[in-house]
């Protein structure tokens, strides 16, 4: 991930880009909080 953000020709350095990654990593996390969340309560 970080070797991403120092070299990246995808342009994912451009503060869209760090919006998109932000955005990615949260939604990532949402979810596998609330997958998680849901099988506990089993």
């Amino acid at each position: 991930m970080l070797l991403l953000m120092q070299a990246d020709p995808t342009g994912l350095s451009t503060p869209l880009g760090k919006i998109a990654i932000a955005a990615t990593l949260i939604a990532v996390i949402a979810l596998a909080v609330r997958f998680l969340w849901q099988n506990r309560g089993k």
